[in-house]
């Protein structure tokens, strides 16, 4: 089959979960989205299962892309501003070019509590964010653990939703209505000033 083609219908699939939700993901409206004759959809994915894990594929595809798209080709940020700067990128992302992707993502998300088979596909996104923020901790020489990962994670997913709704006095309260100085306060939570020369002296061999 076509790649460009079954690109093309993915992105469709983004776009209308994200505007429709999950009861308007459907073979015709994907077709409408995507200018493409009625069925097309259906020739590349014949059940509605099959165009949703094709959906829920392509947001994992997006997601993870982007903060290796951020990031450059290293291994992310050698320092803590750097890395405050990055995380401040992933969540203007999300309040902007990235908003359809997120939005498909928790539609789907909200699917999954009914659908194992959905979970399931869906679990790597989450989890692999453990180890894709960890990692970026470590480039930037702070701790690095799971506790730190997972604190830094939460943070960031905590913030998503307020994102994409954008109600000003929510944004307010949370710190988000300025997202460099969010990230800053995130990484001093998690990763206290000073903990960079703890964490070099604890790898330090004896």
């Amino acid at each position: 089959m076509n790649q460009d083609r079954r690109n093309r219908l993915r992105d469709a699939g983004v776009a209308v979960l994200a505007d429709a939700g999950g009861r308007g993901l459907t073979h015709r409206a994907v077709d409408a989205e995507a200018a493409v004759p009625l069925g097309t959809a259906k020739n590349y994915f014949p059940t509605r299962d099959d165009l949703v894990r094709a959906v829920a594929e392509h947001c994992l595809e997006q997601y993870r892309a982007l903060p290796a798209r951020l990031a450059g080709s290293g291994p992310g940020p050698a320092d803590r501003a750097g890395l405050a700067a990055l995380l401040a990128g992933l969540l203007r992302d999300v309040a902007g070019p990235g908003r359809p992707r997120m939005v498909a993502y928790l539609e789907l998300q909200a699917e999954a509590t009914r659908r194992p088979r959905l979970a399931a596909l869906l679990d790597p996104i989450a989890t692999s964010d453990f180890a894709v923020y960890g990692n970026l901790l470590r480039a930037a020489g702070l701790p690095s653990g799971p506790d730190e990962a997972r604190a830094l994670t939460l943070a960031l997913h905590g913030a998503v939703p307020h994102l994409l709704t954008g109600a000003p006095g929510t944004l307010a309260a949370a710190g988000l209505d300025d997202l460099d100085a969010f990230t800053r306060a995130v990484l001093a939570s998690v990763c206290p000033e000073g903990s960079e020369d703890l964490d070099r002296d604890s790898h330090r061999a004896p």
